[in-house]
Order: C-alpha cells, then sequence, then structure tokens
C-alpha cells in the first residue's frame, strides 16, 4: 500500500512557506537580525526607477536609483559638479580672449590717433571702430560655444563625464540601460542648456527642476536627451 507524501510541519506560531520560498520568523525581530527579503515570484520586478526596502526593514531611506541600478546623483553634487566645470570653460575662455583683445586695441589705437591737417579725426567710429570690436565679440562668442561643444559633447562621449563629473564621482548614462551614450544624446543635452540659456530665467528652472522630478531626478536638458546621471563608485 502506498504510504502518501509526507511534508514539512510549519514553524509554531508562523504560516507555512510558500512554494519555493520561506517564512520570516514571527514575533519581535532580536536585535541585529536583519529579515531577509521575501521571496519574488518568476517574472516580478519592482517598477523603474523604486528601490523598495524589504519587508521590516527600519534603517535610513535608500537612494533612489536608475534604470541600470545605479543609484542617482544628488542635488549638490551636480551643482558643484556645474560650477567646477563653468569655472574650467570661464578659464580656458579667458585666455584665449586676452590675446585677442590686446591685439585689437594694438592695432586700433594708432588709427584713432591720427588726425588730418585741420586736426579733426580721420578715424571713423562706426567702420574703424565699432564694426571690428562687434567683429571681434561674435568671433570670440564662435570660440566658447565651440570649445563649451568640444568640452560638453565630444570630451564626455568617451567617459561620460566632464572634469567636474569625474570630480564628483558622477556619471552621464542613457536612461535606456541597453542604449549606448552617443554623440546625439549629448548634443540634444548640450542644445537645450545652450539655447535655454538665451530664455531668461530658463537656466534657473532647468538645474531645479532636479529637485521635483520623479523617478530620474532629470533636469529639464536630460528629459530632453533622454539621459540620467547617477553616482559612481570611487
Amino acid at each position: 500500500m502506498t504510504q502518501p507524501p509526507t511534508y514539512p510541519t510549519p514553524p509554531a506560531g508562523g504560516q507555512p512557506p510558500a512554494a519555493g520560498g520561506f517564512a520570516p520568523p514571527t514575533g519581535p525581530t532580536p536585535q541585529g537580525y536583519a529579515v531577509p527579503p521575501q521571496y519574488a515570484p518568476p517574472g516580478w520586478a519592482l517598477p523603474p526607477g523604486y528601490a523598495g526596502p524589504p519587508p521590516g526593514y527600519t534603517g535610513p531611506p535608500r537612494p533612489a536609483l536608475a534604470p541600470n541600478g545605479q543609484p542617482l546623483a544628488s542635488f549638490g553634487d551636480r551643482l558643484l559638479a556645474f560650477l567646477l566645470d563653468s569655472v574650467i570653460l570661464g578659464g580656458v575662455a579667458t585666455v584665449l580672449a586676452i590675446p585677442a583683445i590686446v591685439v585689437f586695441v594694438a592695432v586700433i589705437t594708432p588709427e584713432l590717433t591720427v588726425t588730418a591737417p585741420d586736426g579733426t579725426p580721420v578715424a571713423n567710429p562706426v567702420t574703424d571702430v565699432l564694426l571690428p570690436l562687434l567683429a571681434l565679440e561674435a568671433g570670440l562668442l564662435v570660440v566658447i560655444f565651440a570649445l563649451s561643444y568640444v568640452y560638453q559633447v565630444e570630451f564626455v562621449r568617451r567617459t561620460g563625464q566632464t572634469v567636474g563629473k569625474r570630480v564628483l564621482k558622477l556619471k552621464i548614462v542613457p536612461v535606456d540601460p541597453a542604449a549606448p551614450l552617443s554623440r546625439g544624446m549629448l548634443a540634444k543635452r548640450w542644445l537645450a542648456q545652450q539655447g535655454g540659456g538665451l530664455i531668461p530665467g530658463f537656466s534657473y528652472l532647468d538645474g531645479l527642476w532636479q529637485l521635483w522630478d520623479k523617478p530620474w531626478q532629470q533636469c529639464l536638458h536630460d528629459k530632453f536627451a533622454r539621459t540620467v546621471v547617477v553616482k559612481v563608485a570611487p
């Protein structure tokens, strides 16, 4: 006569374990004992961007995670990285602008001192001073924008980091973990930042947007480019 199969006896005072899982101990959790995470059915996953603590977890809030599982960068870290990058770009632009201004003054000054026999200046204030000065400013703006593009797009494309982000241990990654960080994504971020800067107050709104954006804590230029900024290990 075939005997019926036997099953493990459930622990006293607790529920029987689910198939393939286990039941945590009942009653108060002893000090120093971490309640293990519960069994998740096959195919089940947390919602994107949500790093939920295991049942019974009473420690500090866990950081929000990017789609690739890395912690999202904080507002303070991103602000410090931005300031450091601004100092670097501003310093390079100043180094390039000073010689151009010195040459401009050296060329224009002699013309301003030339006078006609009757003592009137020969130089025309518009064609000999104002227009060359405007051309110099336009040329410097083009050089500064080109420098910004190289720094924010071409330089970043290799590692996902500017110098400021590297110092603060931050990195730009796509929202889609399977997608590579492309030149197109970085160019969109750069265009959103530079173009938005022409609108009064947009730069402040762009940077502060991270404080209330969910679930990826993106700035507006991140949303436009479909990127997020994460904290990487030292």
